[in-house]
């Protein structure tokens, strides 16, 4: 059974989401994606928490199901700040975990730390290793998985908040970590230049905090499963068997890829900044150093070395922003959308658009312009202006892109990012 997953979402409760997130808008925009299974997101949240238990059915399997049929994990997020070594650190992990029951153990426990309405991804003072221990007291087969480990603010190996490897952070609990959120500024190929990491399984998924299917699945894990219980999900994770690939965006187009300083309009290779002692050339204020020069910092491996077990994966760009870029119009606008609706619909999701539709019959579907980029993306040969301190990166399609990345990159940069080009 081929399972199509997002294990990392948020709810209405979360801060800056969207108030139109709920189950049935999740459920529809889910299945526009071609997911077939989502997590639930800030199942800790006392609000959020009445709402799944009354839109969602629980069985035997630990999978539990709408109405309709369409299938959820409960699943929150839950931020972890405190001092280590005499510095902060701020850590996000994923929970998983099999029914309601062990939902509740686990929010009366965190209770005892913090408030837990305030926010869907609530925080806690808790180091990474008590915290592993105490989900394992109440139960073993509770998964937490450390989320987006590279971003800079909230990452394990972030450049502001993190560690410099798993057994830092986790130490005699690292035991119990088997897997790692790769992030959108990350894919596996980047991870996978760190020996330190084989033995954990690289997982994809949004962290959305929308409802719109350009953001829910713009990176997911497909699973091929004997059986779609919850036992088996954990399975996958833990041992890779069933993993059959993930579904990654261009790390290019995550908000922290190169480095940078958005207030100034400053982006870099990390050799770059090194040369500028990371000190942004504008305001003399530290950069933001993002995924790529940690990877590198880290990294005991050339560029496309590929370990043993590895599970392949595909780079993609969500089909709102192809189209946006290609029409030069916004991705909320209705010129955008009818574009969309005339390649997903009852017999296409966007998946399929994606990765298997071939460009003579998305020709036949929609702007032939719009067909081309689709598959050229799918073959790795469009570039992607990388983000940096914040802002997305995004597809360099047409003149107008090229331009506004002139205007947009001090002069100092432009060299550097040209040579990146070729």
């Amino acid at each position: 059974m081929e399972t199509i997953a997002d294990f990392h979402i948020h709810s209405s409760y979360s801060r800056a989401t969207s108030k139109q997130l709920n189950i049935k808008n999740l459920e529809k925009y889910a299945r526009l994606k071609g997911l077939n299974l989502l997590g639930t997101g800030d199942f800790t949240h006392p609000e959020w928490i009445k709402e799944l238990k009354s839109e969602l059915i629980e069985d035997e399997t630990g999978i539990l199901k709408t109405k309709t049929g369409f299938n959820f994990i409960l699943q929150t997020e839950i931020s972890l700040m405190y001092k280590q070594d005499g510095k902060s650190r701020k850590i996000h992990n994923i929970v998983l975990a099999e029914n309601f029951d062990i939902v509740s153990q686990i929010t009366e426990q965190l209770k005892k730390f913090g408030r837990v309405d305030y926010d869907g991804r609530p925080i806690f003072g808790i180091k990474c290793p008590e915290f592993v221990e105490m989900m394992k007291q109440i139960d073993n087969n509770i998964e937490i998985i450390p989320a987006h480990v590279w971003t800079p603010w909230f990452g394990l190996f972030g450049s502001n908040s993190g560690f410099d490897s798993v057994e830092e952070c986790f130490k005699d609990q690292t035991k119990n970590i088997h897997a790692l959120e790769t992030g959108l500024s990350s894919d596996p190929e980047m991870n996978w230049r760190l020996s330190s990491l084989d033995r954990f399984s690289l997982i994809s998924n949004s962290d959305s905090h929308s409802f719109w299917p350009w953001r829910i699945g713009r990176e997911c894990n497909i699973l091929d499963l004997k059986k779609l219980d919850y036992d088996a999900i954990i399975k996958a994770i833990r041992t890779r068997q069933g993993l059959k690939q993930t579904i990654e965006v261009d790390p290019g187009y995550g908000k922290y890829h190169f480095d940078g300083h958005r207030n100034c309009k400053i982006s870099m290779l990390p050799k770059e900044s090194i040369k500028n002692s990371n000190i942004c050339p504008v305001c003399k204020k530290k950069l933001t150093i993002g995924v790529l020069h940690r990877v590198e910092e880290l990294a005991d491996r050339p560029n496309g070395f590929i370990p043993k077990n590895a599970v392949p994966f595909n780079k993609l760009i969500p089909l709102s922003e192809i189209i946006s870029r290609v029409l030069n119009s916004g991705i909320s606008t209705q010129k955008t959308w009818k574009e969309y609706n005339k390649l997903v619909d009852n017999s296409r999701n966007e998946i399929d658009v994606l990765l298997n539709t071939s460009l003579d019959e998305l020709k036949k579907i929609t702007d032939e312009k719009i067909a081309d980029v689709i598959v050229k993306i799918r073959h790795g040969e469009i570039k992607i202006h990388p983000g940096f301190d914040g802002e997305y990166g995004y597809p360099v399609i047409n003149d107008e892109n090229n331009k506004q990345n002139e205007i947009n990159i001090k002069t100092k940069q432009q060299k550097e990012l040209n040579e990146f080009f070729k």
